[in-house]
Order: structure tokens, then sequence, then C-alpha cells
């Protein structure tokens, strides 16, 4: 294996620019021009086939149109799997361009660690390819634009894999909110726990785990060069180097889900605090984190908190829930469904219990009660009873299934305006990158989501 890789992958990007400026033909220019019709089979490759490429693999050909003919790791034991799963006339390699280069694939889907999302996705839309890319679609927040920049010159369809959106109850929540039916709303929070060492990430490690069977140098990518370790390839998600942590992982979905729902461009102020609590086995990012985003009032919304929590060392009971309050009811989400709850206010603001009115003398006490009836009839003293309303999504919804069945028919259509383009997946990501530097520098990060820069 060349270990100039690392340096070659670097300057590609260079030459393109390179090319351009002196007339040169890109390597990938030839590929630009190829479109996919409306009828024809969608013909996609996964760059990283771990845990996450193998479950977004499935979802994708779980809808019909599409085959599966390629796929890019830098563990060889991962790529023998595929040709086991998939088929043993999958092409495999270790190097993601063999991959670009190809004529016959049509998209890609990007599954690797966070670090290397903007870099392969930039050379993919430059190669011509459609591509889907993993939540949170870049590592670092001065790298969403270029992504964007690279995505609209490009022409081609792109989706960021937050999924949930697609499913029938994120849909059924935008159309409650918009119709009213909360109110205004002025609270979000979300609480997540886990107790188990697979829910914190530390994943099971091959026993042939070594620097010959994983390209490390590539790996590692413009990070620190350090020795082979094992646990930082298949347990990059506990690594700032590689992975986003508990925010990149985890808030990500749901803050994807509130901008849907809301139809918010995403908060102004950030702050996260937390530690390391539990999980000491030489990871560098929190296990417990909580996190306040102040959302601005818009033409969409009026201006609310979200108050976001994560506790991978929870051994008490764990009771996860998600609700989007307003000023006349809630929602709450459940791993079924979700569950409206209307309550509004009676007119009249009632009198006495807990009240300053026994204070007063009886003589004032009587001017009041005229007062009172005066202004409110027995209608307006009513409190109306709570309303519930349940929705449950239809059975067989898959809703990962869904998010790419919306990618492949904009990649048909020739449309950039998927359910997540890069502006949308980069309006998520950005408050969990905020969140991120917001816990390592005890600091504030001040957010402008329209012009997508730092305050």
């Amino acid at each position: 294996m060349d270990t100039n890789r690392r340096n070659l992958i670097k300057g590609l990007g260079a030459f393109g620019l390179l090319a351009s400026s002196r007339g040169i033909a890109s390597p990938f220019s030839i590929l630009k021009n190829l479109r996919v019709g409306p009828n024809d089979k969608i013909r996609f490759a996964t760059i990283g086939m771990g845990i996450q490429g193998n479950y977004d693999t499935r979802s994708a050909l779980a809808n019909e149109g599409v085959e599966f003919v390629a796929a890019a790791d830098l563990y060889t034991g991962r790529l023998e799997r595929v040709k086991e799963v998939y088929g043993k006339d999958i092409f495999t390699t270790r190097d993601y361009r063999e991959i670009l280069q190809r004529k016959d694939i049509d998209a890609v889907i990007i599954a690797t660690s966070d670090h290397w999302h903007d870099t392969i996705t930039i050379h993919a839309l430059e190669a011509g390819k459609h591509v889907y890319c993993e939540k949170p679609m870049v590592h670092d927040i001065e790298k969403g634009k270029p992504v964007i920049d690279a995505w609209k010159k490009s022409g081609k369809t792109m989706q960021v894999g937050s999924q949930g959106i697609s499913g029938s109850v994120y849909k059924e929540a935008s159309r409650m909110v918009q119709a009213g039916e909360i109110g205004h709303i002025n609270y979000i929070e979300s609480n997540s726990d886990r107790f188990n060492a697979i829910g914190a990430w530390n994943y099971t490690i091959p026993t042939d785990a070594s620097i010959q069977t994983v390209d490390w140098d590539t790996y590692l990518k413009d990070t620190a060069k350090i020795p082979f370790d094992a646990k930082r390839f298949f347990r990059w998600r506990n690594y700032r180097d590689y992975g986003t942590g508990v925010a990149g992982d985890l808030f990500v979905h749901l803050i994807t889900g509130v901008h849907y729902i809301t139809k918010s461009n995403g908060p102004t102020r950030i702050f996260a605090s937390g530690n390391l609590s539990y999980w000491k086995d030489g990871r560098d990012v929190p296990d417990v984190m909580v996190s306040i985003m102040d959302y601005p009032k818009t033409t969409e919304h009026e201006d609310f908190q979200m108050v976001l929590r994560v506790n991978f060392a929870n051994a008490g009971t764990i009771n996860n829930n998600t609700r989007i309050i307003g000023t006349e009811g809630q929602i709450d989400f459940s791993g079924e469904g979700l569950t409206l709850s209307k309550k509004k206010l009676p007119k009249a603001p009632g009198m006495r219990g807990y009240d300053s009115y026994d204070t007063f003398s009886l003589a004032q006490q009587k001017e009041l009660d005229k007062q009172y009836d005066t202004l409110y009839s027995e209608a307006d003293r009513k409190v109306e009873p709570v309303k519930e309303i349940k929705f449950l999504p239809p059975k067989g919804e898959n809703s990962h299934r869904e998010h790419f069945k919306n990618f492949f028919d904009h990649v048909r259509a020739g449309t950039q305006t998927t359910i997540e383009d890069p502006e949308f997946g980069f309006r998520a990501a950005a408050p969990v990158l905020a969140c991120n530097e917001s816990y390592f520098s005890k600091k504030a990060f001040i957010w402008d989501p329209v012009n997508l820069i730092k305050g």
C-alpha cells in the first residue's frame, strides 16, 4: 500500500483547480455529464462499510430500481464481508477514488468516520456522482460552505442522512405545528440515556486488526500521525479527531427533526456542558452532555429554547423522551409515534387559593368579587378538559428506506431539492459542532443561522 496516499488524496482537489486554471481535463470531468433516466436502474456504491454503511446499503436496496455494485473500506475484513453478504461480483477496494473513476456508478453513499465526510463528498460531486452522506455532513463548521458550494456547482442530487424526517411521524408533527395545534412553541427538550458498552460505542474489534489489514495512514488523513491503534479505527466515535461525540451522533437527529417541524434555520446561541463520567477508556469526548440552544423569532415561529441531554452512564431507569411544548399544548414523541396534548387556559384568571385575595380587607374582597363577576361569565371560568390525539405510523413503514427513496426519486428527476439537502444538513450539523466547541472552550457559541457564519 502506498504510504503517501494521504498526501495524494489531499492534493486531488488542488489538481482539479490547477487543471481548470490551465485548461487541462480533470480526471473526473469526463463523468460530469452522465444522467440517469427516469426508468434507468440507479447503480450505487457505498464508501465505508461499517455499521451504518451496512444499514444504509440495505435500506437503499429496499427501494426498487437500484443496484449495489461497489464498496470501499479501509479494513480488508469488511470488504471480504461485502462479498459474503452482497455477492462475489461486488467490486471492492480500499481506495475510494477507484469508485469515483468508474463510469458505471451513478451515486455513492458516504458512511465513513465523520472526518472524511467533506473530502469524499466534494470529490464525489466533482466526479459527477450523486451523493448520500451520513450525518453530520461535516466534521468542522468551516467545511460546511465548501460542501454546499461544490453541491450547487455540480448540479447533482445530494441527501444528508438523518432519516427520521422522512417518516410519517415527523410529517404529522410538522402539520400539527404549522396548523397551530400547540400554539406558539416556547420550549423543546430531549433526554437520551444509555448504560451499556455497545451503546457507548465500544464496538467489537476484530482479532486480525493490524497495519496489514487496515489502511491506517489514509484513515488518519490530516490528523496527527500516530502508531496504529485499533480502538481509534473501530471505535472512532470516541475520539475528537475522527468523530463528533454525542452531539454529532445523537443531538443532530433531534435538531434535524426540529428544523423540519418548525421550518427553523437554527439557533443563534449554543452552550454545552458535561463531563466524562464513566467510560474512561481512553476516549476524549464526554459521555454526559447538556446543551442549551436559543432559537430567535422568525417569520415561521416565535423565539424558543431547546435543551438536549445525553447520559451514557445512567444506571437508573432509562426513560428517554422528546417533547415540543407550546402555549396551547405539547407534542410527545415515543418510539412508536407521537401524542398531541391540547390544553388551554380559561379566560378568567381565577382568585383565592394561594393568592393575595385573602390578605385584603373584607370590603376590598367584596369589591373584587363584584368586579370579577362583571368581567367574567361562567363560561369564561370553565377549564377545557385536556384533549389527547395519538398518531402511529402506518404498519411496516421504514423511514430509512423512505429517506433513500426521496434521494433516488430526485436522482431520476435530475433535481437537487431533497428533503435534507446540504444546506438543510449543514444547518443541523452546525449547532452540534458548536456544542463541541462550547464544551471544550467552556464558552457560549454565537452562530448566524441565516448566513451560516460564526457570530
